[in-house]
């Protein structure tokens, strides 16, 4: 079989052939212009990507970096340097300053620091020196623009912006576009961060988008710093006044004698400051007041003292206790001052509630010249002259002598002593006689403890008065005083009955007096011993009565309802306001025996005498004249018309069995001497 050979292609059909390769052709090249431009987008796109990507890890790195330098900064300062620097470099901006915020005329203006990216360069330099010498308030340039907005401000060209102040010198330095952004800490602007360039930029959103981050997070940077800063403040310095504390004060004093120590002529003095009655007015009228007077008290102190962190430092020990540090001084004279500049700062009235209270201090001085070596030896030597003030009877300062140590190791022995002798009942009372000079007739009696150490020996209230007081055994030692006395005058008035009966005077301690419920006390005494409360005579000091005004009238007034009545005892030595005295529902004004006993060779305080008298009548109250020892004195408190004495020329103070035996004859001769027979109650 034979084979056929194909045919060629007729002429007709070529044409169609060569459209038909021509459009494959055509549509191949499209397809590979289509591939190339899709390879060609997907590499931009993927470079466009890697830009991005590149770019974000750039911010990353820049806000870790940031972050990372600012937590282990030492100071706010130096997390600012180190963000200022990143930035700059970042930016490749050639210059970069902070501002930090302060407070001045009321308002908050952003101040020029230290911290400079750039400053170093000549070219730069007019503008930085313009820079540091201007301040921002809110609104003003661009820091205050940022400060006003509390967001990033972006300048394009600071020629064409009106409200830049610096674009003369920006000119000058070829400086053109700016940004700056703020530093946030708690919703407040705390800084601002402002950065140069030589060539105008328009604004990049995204680059101020980061810079808002980093200014918050530089602002949390600023709140732990802050915090920080205030833990340690916190724990140096006391939380009520915010002076230094007893731990600060301390290592101010270890200071003072390592300077001493390099040059022996560096001399210092402490002072150790110590309210006298403030445990009465914190517990008379609470603590918030008392809190109230200490702040007061701090702020008075640091008016007295004048401080200079160079040469004095105050700081508060706890409770009502200060203590100053005088560096540099001359001598102890320096001390002395000091120590007048403050009794004369706390003598005025302290206003607490509407109510002048009147305080006094006691202050203990050691000077650097004992050579004691420890800051806790210094300290305790200038307690211990504080408390040897006290002891001498308060409102007054003493100088540290070598010794006072033993005074304090018997002191806290008389504590011992005194919780000892209240439990084995070795307290007892004795009674001195109040005369009326006319009729030469006693009229009463005051009560005065004594304590029986043992049969042979006594021991007298000026001994351990104080330690009873501070330590709080006054509470319970007044409130025995009070029962005896007032069963001792039942029992007399039952065994001696008279027309007048007697009276029977007991003093009220500052502690009693500031108890609560001191009125319950009294009305239950007076039920249980069964006394007439009309016999019954209160004395408190002036201090104590004019220590809270109001709230001894309130007393005085609740126990005159009981039927008691009252005696202001040593008037005279304290702070009474006329304008007050009135007010108090008193009976009886007893002048103080410091008075009495030198009137007659010192005219001032005859004139006091004289003046209290015709205080007494004028308020229709009686007097009684304290401490009469001499017939001079009584025949003087007798011609200026005094009615009432009590004092050593009549009678000392006798004990229970003595008065009894007193009160049994109808006369009994007390004072040989001056020749008046006195007679008994009948």
């Amino acid at each position: 079989m034979k084979r056929e050979l194909p045919r060629p292609a007729s002429d007709d059909g070529l044409p169609s052939q060569i459209s038909d390769l021509a459009a494959q052709v055509e549509k191949l090249t499209l397809r590979l212009e289509r591939e190339r431009d899709a390879r060609l987008q997907a590499e931009a796109i993927a470079e466009r990507g890697l830009r991005q990507l590149y770019e974000k890890q750039q911010q990353l790195q820049l806000q870790e970096a940031i972050a990372a330098a600012a937590n282990q900064a030492e100071s706010i300062e130096q997390a600012l340097q180190f963000a200022l620097q990143q930035i700059c470099r970042y930016t490749s901006w050639p210059l970069g300053h902070c501002y930090l915020t302060q407070p001045c005329d009321g308002q908050q203006r952003l101040v020029s620091t230290d911290i400079w990216y750039g400053d170093d360069d000549e070219s730069l330099r007019t503008f930085c020196q313009v820079s540091v010498q201007m301040t921002f308030a809110a609104g003003q340039g661009l820091p205050g623009r940022v400060l006003a907005s509390g967001a990033p401000t972006w300048i394009a060209d600071v020629n064409d912006d009106k409200s830049f102040w610096r674009v003369d010198a920006a000119r000058v330095c070829g400086l053109r576009a700016a940004f700056a952004f703020p530093v946030v800490s708690g919703g407040d602007v705390v800084g601002v961060l402002e950065f140069f360039s030589s060539r105008r930029h328009e604004p990049d959103m995204v680059l101020l988008r980061q810079m808002s981050q980093i200014g918050r997070q530089l602002g949390r940077v600023v709140e732990r710093k802050q915090a920080r800063q205030r833990l340690i403040h916190d724990a140096a310095h006391d939380a009520l006044t915010g002076l230094p504390n007893r731990k600060q004060f301390l290592c101010q004093l270890d200071q003072a004698l390592l300077r001493q120590w390099h040059d022996a002529h560096d001399g210092f003095a402490v002072l150790f400051i110590d309210l006298d009655r403030f445990k009465i007015i914190n517990d008379s009228l609470g603590h918030l007041a008392g809190d109230t007077m200490i702040i007061e008290v701090a702020s008075r102190l640091t008016q007295a003292l004048q401080l200079s962190p160079d040469s004095c430092a105050l700081a508060r020990m706890g409770g009502d206790e200060f203590s100053v540090l005088l560096d540099g001084i001359d001598g102890i004279c320096d001390a002395v001052a000091a120590a007048e500049r403050v009794q004369a700062a706390l003598s005025l009235p302290f206003l607490v509630r509407d109510q002048e209270i009147y305080v006094s201090v006691s202050i203990g001085i050691v000077s650097s010249e004992t050579g004691y070596t420890r800051a806790d030896q210094v300290l305790r030597a200038a307690d211990l002259a504080m408390y040897r003030a006290k002891a001498l009877g308060k409102n007054r300062y003493e100088i540290y002598i070598p010794g006072m140590h033993s005074g304090k190791v018997s002191r806290l022995t008389m504590e011992t002593n005194l919780r000892r002798a209240l439990k084995n009942e070795e307290f007892v009372l004795h009674y001195q006689p109040i005369i009326e000079l006319q009729a030469g007739e006693i009229i009463g009696v005051e009560a005065l403890i004594r304590w029986r150490r043992s049969p042979q020996q006594l021991v007298y209230p000026g001994e351990f008065i104080d330690v009873a007081e501070d330590t709080g055994l006054i509470l319970s030692i007044g409130m025995w005083v009070l029962r005896e006395a007032c069963r001792q005058m039942h029992q007399w008035h039952q065994q001696f009955p008279r027309s007048k009966p007697l009276t029977i005077s007991v003093n009220i301690s500052p502690r009693q007096f500031a108890q609560p419920n001191l009125v319950e006390q009294v009305h239950e005494i007076i039920i249980g011993t069964g006394i007439d409360p009309a016999t019954l005579r209160l004395e408190v000091t002036e201090n104590v009565a004019m220590g809270d005004v109001e709230r001894s009238i309130k007393i005085l007034s609740q126990l005159r309802s009981l039927g008691i009545r009252f005696s202001i005892d040593d008037f005279g030595t304290g702070y009474s306001s006329l304008s007050y005295l009135h007010r108090f529902p008193l009976d009886v004004l007893k002048i103080d025996r410091s008075f009495v006993a030198h009137m007659n060779d010192d005219h001032e305080r005859l004139q006091i005498v004289q003046t209290i008298m015709t205080l007494a009548r004028n308020l229709g109250i009686e007097v009684v004249a304290e401490g009469t020892e001499n017939e001079e004195q009584v025949e003087r408190l007798r011609a200026m018309g005094c009615n009432f004495v009590q004092g050593f020329f009549f009678s000392h103070a006798l004990t229970a069995e003595d008065v009894g035996n007193l009160l049994r004859v109808p006369y009994r001769v007390l004072n040989a001497a001056y020749g008046n027979a006195l007679r008994a109650p009948r």
